[in-house]
């Protein structure tokens, strides 16, 4: 299958092509938002391929991804030559983000579409977001397993945030002195001075005791789920869909700092309990967020729309 998308946000990209299908991402010089192509920092299969705008007006395309509201307003029709999703070419929209704002004002761009299909990440989004007569589906992330890396060999905590200066509360950037008073937290992400390449990143997180979620308000984060995967055990707070994602045995979740932060202490001085709810966390996220279980969902759900 054809299945036209733009390169938004990586990490979740780099499941999806994993799949067998053939993937067109548009491409534009300099590579910008609407124009980013494949990517640089993983080494993606050959059947993710770029598109230019003159190539994708009459390019095959068998199902339209779009993830941004821009999209459905219009970008994604000029870029296919006047070919609509939804109306000229089966279409869905991909929805990563928790909604902002009054729970009552929560109402999705792509609402009351029936001639679209509206995918969310995580039940808690599909529960807050507002879709009126759009046909929902959830399909829980999936994530390509990095390996197992824990070491614990730094009395250390690792978290990773990206541009947390800018997004500040929403993120839980104004938590970690707090967090940080019972164990020293390591900041990475974009903007920080820790930005890495994905494997470093991993390979840094490893060797600490744990990894700190203080997210008041996002999507489930990818990251947490690649920390769980790499079997570090979890301090996080307990909002949106965490409870559900982390088990009890996988690390510490709670709305109290307290909380937190002895579970802090005592991973910061117990390695063997960091290891044991890590791996307790890493078989819980191989189970329910693996790479096979997240492609065959996206398989289904994409023959059924192209029909």
């Amino acid at each position: 299958m054809n299945v036209f998308l733009w390169h938004v946000h990586g990490s979740w990209t780099n499941s999806l092509v994993q799949g067998r299908h053939r993937y067109l991402l548009p491409v534009l010089p300099g590579r910008g938002p609407d124009g980013r192509g494949r990517a640089q920092t993983w080494a993606w299969p050959d059947t993710v391929v770029e598109v230019t705008p003159e190539a994708a007006a009459t390019a095959a395309v068998d199902i339209v991804i779009m993830q941004r509201p821009v999209e459905l307003e219009g970008l994604a029709c000029r870029w296919l030559g006047g070919r609509e999703p939804g109306r000229d070419l089966p279409g869905l929209y991909l929805e990563h983000n928790a909604p902002q704002g009054p729970v009552n004002a929560m109402r999705h761009p792509a609402a009351n579409r029936p001639d679209l299909h509206l995918v969310q990440v995580s039940h808690f989004n599909r529960l807050f977001w507002d879709s009126g007569s759009t046909p929902v589906r959830v399909i829980e992330h999936g994530i390509v397993d990095p390996g197992h890396r824990y070491s614990g060999e730094l009395a250390r905590a690792g978290a990773a945030i990206n541009e947390p200066q800018r997004r500040q509360r929403v993120v839980g950037y104004d938590l970690l002195p707090q967090l940080a008073s019972a164990c020293p937290i390591d900041l990475f992400g974009i903007a920080t001075e820790n930005d890495l390449p994905q494997d470093r990143l991993h390979e840094e997180l490893g060797r600490r005791r744990a990894y700190v979620h203080p997210y008041r308000w996002t999507s489930l984060g990818l990251a947490l789920l690649e920390a769980m995967h790499l079997g570090l055990p979890v301090v996080a707070l307990a909002t949106t869909e965490v409870p559900e994602a982390v088990p009890a045995a996988a690390g510490f979740v709670s709305n109290r700092l307290p909380v937190l932060q002895e579970g802090l202490r005592r991973l910061r001085s117990d390695p063997d309990l960091g290891r044991d709810m890590g791996a307790a966390g890493r078989a819980a996220a191989l189970e329910h967020y693996g790479l096979a279980r997240f492609l065959r969902e996206w398989d289904q759900l994409l023959a059924e729309v192209s029909r």
